[in-house]
């Protein structure tokens, strides 16, 4: 069992005095109610040292004490120079309160971890200002894995993400709302695939790199061992699926696009290696992530197939507007079959059959 981490905590003398072990419990414990003549940085920190006290009281007084600060001191403490380890503690807290979230989140004091925690939080704005946020996002995978993981991430946060790792929208795919990031097409060579791949596993493992980046046919046996593949995966952080879904081959891909980040889906799907039978596969794919679907279904390119339409019209996971929208494309056998399907929502099969009254043809 490890040692718990020590916290450094930087106090003027007259601050100090409140939180010595040698103070009188009586002094401590008034201290610990937080009426104290000190700036509230300062206040925070001591508040959060005496969390730690010894005496039961001490600690329980601190923590109703900093739990309870107004927000007069709240947002001082929360955009000042403050403890990391105390805007650590401060988001735990007050992880509900999303105006205090946005403080933290734009506070260059608080550390990566804190950020991450921010990350997986419900709050729409924390998350935008933490996926903007180039440098912390690149140098921290854990939050990356937390904003994939997040159910409030939108598709923009998402596209500007990718951006930051080289893997931007194609021309063809309508852009989310608020998108106005640039439109870069990036050719993967074979080449500059290899030589990513080998910096991501290493040259020990150079020949297994070279089997993840060719493309086989299905009743080709030369393409990468699904064993090992689905066993590399599991020891990959978020920032390596990321370039793997890339730069791999099908097989990656059908793997990654599978993904519970959807960030690691999203590059997975819009990888510039992807064919466009494996994107009717996906678009008709149970088991993939209506994230997926919205990409397939926002490219105009994919969706000038009228097998692609007719898979997202009647793909249970698609998300009911967009499956409702191509019901307008559709031949009338197809909207026949549509209205006696259970395998598709009621919604969608009540559409296909007003379509077809309208046309006069039921």
């Amino acid at each position: 069992m490890s040692e718990p981490q020590k916290i450094r905590l930087t106090l003027s003398p007259e601050a100090e005095k409140y939180v010595r072990r040698d103070a009188p419990v009586e002094a401590r414990r008034m201290a610990a109610g937080g009426a104290l003549p000190l700036e509230p940085v300062e206040l925070a920190t001591v508040l959060f040292a005496l969390l730690h006290d010894l005496d039961d009281e001490v600690k329980a007084r601190a923590r109703k004490s900093l739990e309870d600060l107004p927000d007069s001191l709240a947002s001082t403490v929360l955009s000042g120079r403050t403890n990391p380890s105390v805007l650590s503690w401060l988001a735990q807290a007050w992880q509900d309160n999303e105006a205090r979230m946005e403080l933290i989140a734009l506070n260059a004091a608080a550390d990566d971890p804190t950020y991450t925690f921010l990350a997986g939080l419900p709050h729409r704005r924390v998350v935008e200002i933490i996926a903007a946020n180039q440098t912390r996002v690149l140098r921290t995978p854990d939050i990356v894995d937390a904003l994939g993981a997040n159910p409030v991430t939108g598709r923009a946060t998402i596209d500007r993400l990718l951006s930051f790792m080289g893997l931007e929208r194609p021309e063809s795919e309508v852009p989310a709302e608020g998108d106005d990031g640039p439109i870069v097409e990036k050719e993967v060579t074979d080449e500059s695939a290899l030589d990513t791949l080998k910096a991501l596993l290493g040259d020990d493992v150079g020949e297994f790199a070279k089997e993840l980046i060719e493309e086989a046919d299905d009743d080709d046996e030369s393409a990468a061992d699904e064993g090992n593949l689905f066993a590399l995966v599991q020891t990959m952080n978020v920032m390596q699926k990321i370039k793997l879904a890339r730069m791999g081959n099908k097989e990656a891909r059908g793997l990654l696009i599978r993904d519970r980040n959807k960030i690691v889906a999203s590059a997975a799907i819009r990888s510039p290696k992807i064919t466009d039978n494996e994107v009717a596969n996906y678009a008709k794919a149970r088991n993939v992530s209506d994230d997926v679907l919205r990409i397939i279904a926002n490219n105009r390119d994919w969706t000038k197939s009228y097998q692609v339409k007719i898979a997202l019209a009647t793909n249970p996971k698609c998300p009911l507007p967009t499956a409702m929208k191509f019901l307008n494309f559709m031949m009338e056998k197809d909207l026949r079959n549509i209205t006696k399907s259970k395998d598709v929502p009621s919604a969608v099969s009540a559409q296909a059959r007003r379509i077809l009254q309208k046309k006069g043809k039921i």
